[in-house]
Formats: structure tokens, C-alpha cells, sequence
């Protein structure tokens, strides 16, 4: 198969050419070149900015097309219309797509509409909106050679954000651990390799359709459980009420990382990923993950509780009542 990756190798995109190469496939990136461009020096290389100029990938076609980098709608159409030769478009969305999680959300829960938000800025309000439109872009211009896939909290390896990777991290440095109750809680992420593997493998097999792109689901238990064993951590783990972390005006998801509080986010880590898994979307043991991510991923000052935050809220924890 000849493969075009719009976007560069930061991430998905690595795990996706990771995967690619293994299994045998030509493989070309279409961008800036600035991200990571020591690596893959077997790929070819077109470099452009696909929000401006289009034309060294107009006219010319591949197997099938990833797009990891879409935002846009108008963006992403001008991609599509330029490659519309080509095989199969698989383009990145997300679950954010989806109106509330109010619901456990299949394929065709409500979808978030832009309203009166601007098409051509990316913001949080406008984000799960925008990459709604940008799927019908991409279904218009390729319909039944549309791949829709909408992950979930992608983790893993180089993962840049610091999201998943705070929790491994914080808790392989020991000590008292602050951390959301209910542990039963269920908790959805996806490692970056089976995601990137899947969806070489659909493209190989030209599928179509949207697919909701996560793992099942573990509990805050087993989450940090896990954590605690694979790096050896005698750390030790305070379960905290959801009204007490309110009270204390702790901000769910960044602060304290895949903790969610929004009533229209209940059923947000219950999403079904049943047509996935009967489209061979399989998962490696959380372990490996968690491994992973000690070894290859930073946490950023931009996700998690600063410790000098943590030991106060700790403090007040016990020090209540």
C-alpha cells in the first residue's frame, strides 16, 4: 500500500509509520517539516503547509490518505478535494465530536454543533464541533472512501501533553498519592500503537464508515494499581471525594488528570467501542502501557497538580471535619 500522512511523526503519526513500515508499506508525509525530521530518513518527504498551498499533492494519488492533523473544515476539504484520486481518506476525528455525554454514545450519538462559533478557530467550545464538520468534508468528497475514526485520550509513548502520563509519573515518585474517588470509577484511553497499528490495518482492508476508537474502559483502581506495579512505587494512594476536590476548586482533567466533574461528561469514559472491536481493534495489557509512557513520555507543566498543591490538599483531606 502507498500511505500519505498529513501532519508530522509527533505522536499518532509516528505510531502510524511505526506501524506502516512494519507491515511492509510505502510511506509519504506531507508537512512542514519541523517536527522530528531526523526520523524515517527512508520516507519521502513533501513539505508544504496544507492551510496554504496545496500543490505539490494536487494531482497526484496513493492507496489511501491519513489525516492526523485536520482542525478545519475548510482546511480539511481543500485536502480531500486536492487527494479526491486517491483510495481510501481515513480522517482523525474525536469523541469530542459528540453533543454531551449524558449518554453512553455509539456511532450515532448527537453530534456538537457550531452554532454561532467561528469555523476557522480552534478553541474548547469549538472544538468538538469543528472536527464534526470537518468528517462530513472528508465523507462529501470520498463517501463510501470515507474512514472515520474518533479516538479517545491517546496515550503511550511520546505522548506530548501530560495528560495519562502525570499518573505513572506521579506515581512512580512514591510518597502519598492524591487521587479521585469513586476508585470503581471507570476510566477510557487508548495506547497510541494499537490505535496506529488499527488503523493501518483498516486502510489496508479499504474500509469505511466512523468508528469510536478507545479501549473499554479500566477503573481508577486498576489504573493506578498498575501504575504502582510496573514501576516498583511503595507509593500510597488517598482516595478524595468529588465534593471535597469541588470545594477546593481543583480543575477537573488538567489539573488532576482524567477527572471529570460535568454532569453532561458522566458516561464521557463509557463510550461504546463495540463496532471497533469487531473491526479488529484489539488492546495490549494496560502494563505495557504504563511502561511505556514511564520510559518514552514526560509529564509537562501543563497537566497535573503542582506537589506543593497536592500536599495541602492532603492536608485539608485529613484535617477535615
Amino acid at each position: 500500500m502507498k500511505l500519505l500522512l498529513l501532519g508530522g511523526p509527533r505522536f499518532l503519526g509516528r505510531a502510524v509509520t511505526d506501524a506502516a513500515l512494519a507491515d511492509g508499506h510505502e510511506v509519504t508525509f506531507f508537512n512542514r517539516g519541523r517536527t522530528h525530521p531526523h526520523l524515517y530518513p527512508e520516507v519521502e518527504r513533501i513539505f508544504g503547509d496544507r492551510t496554504e498551498d496545496l500543490v505539490a499533492i494536487r494531482g497526484r494519488t496513493w492507496d489511501a490518505v491519513i489525516d492526523t492533523c485536520g482542525y478545519l473544515p475548510a482546511t480539511v476539504r481543500a485536502s480531500a478535494e486536492a487527494l479526491a484520486g486517491s483510495g481510501v481518506y481515513c480522517f482523525v476525528s474525536s469523541i469530542s465530536v459528540y453533543a454531551h455525554f449524558r449518554q453512553v454514545n455509539d456511532e450515532s450519538g448527537p453530534i456538537a454543533e457550531l452554532g454561532d462559533l467561528p469555523a476557522d478557530e480552534v478553541t474548547g467550545e469549538s472544538y468538538g464541533a469543528l472536527k464534526a464538520l470537518c468528517e462530513g468534508e472528508v465523507r462529501r468528497v470520498f463517501g463510501d472512501r470515507a474512514l472515520v475514526v474518533r479516538p479517545g485520550l491517546i496515550v503511550g509513548p511520546h505522548d506530548p501533553t501530560g495528560r495519562f502520563t502525570y499518573w505513572p509519573h506521579r506515581i512512580a515518585r512514591g510518597g502519598e498519592v492524591l487521587a479521585p474517588s469513586p476508585q470503581d470509577a471507570p476510566t477510557q484511553v487508548i495506547d497510541v500503537r494499537d490505535l496506529g497499528a488499527w488503523i493501518v490495518e483498516l486502510c489496508a482492508r479499504r474500509a469505511s464508515g466512523t468508528f469510536n476508537a478507545t479501549h473499554p474502559g479500566v477503573s481508577w483502581a486498576e489504573l493506578l494499581e498498575t501504575c504502582r506495579r510496573v514501576s516498583a512505587s511503595e507509593a500510597h494512594i488517598t482516595w478524595v471525594s468529588t465534593e471535597f476536590l469541588v470545594q477546593h476548586e481543583v480543575g477537573p482533567w488538567m489539573e488532576l488528570p482524567l477527572w471529570l466533574t460535568d454532569p453532561d461528561a458522566e458516561f464521557a469514559d463509557r463510550v461504546d467501542v463495540r463496532r471497533a472491536i469487531e473491526a479488529g481493534l484489539t488492546f495490549r495489557p494496560l502494563g505495557e502501557t504504563v511502561r511505556a509512557t514511564l520510559d518514552d513520555a514526560e509529564t509537562t507543566e501543563a497537566a497535573g497538580l503542582r506537589p506543593e498543591c497536592e500536599a495541602e490538599l492532603l492536608a485539608a483531606w485529613h484535617g477535615r471535619g
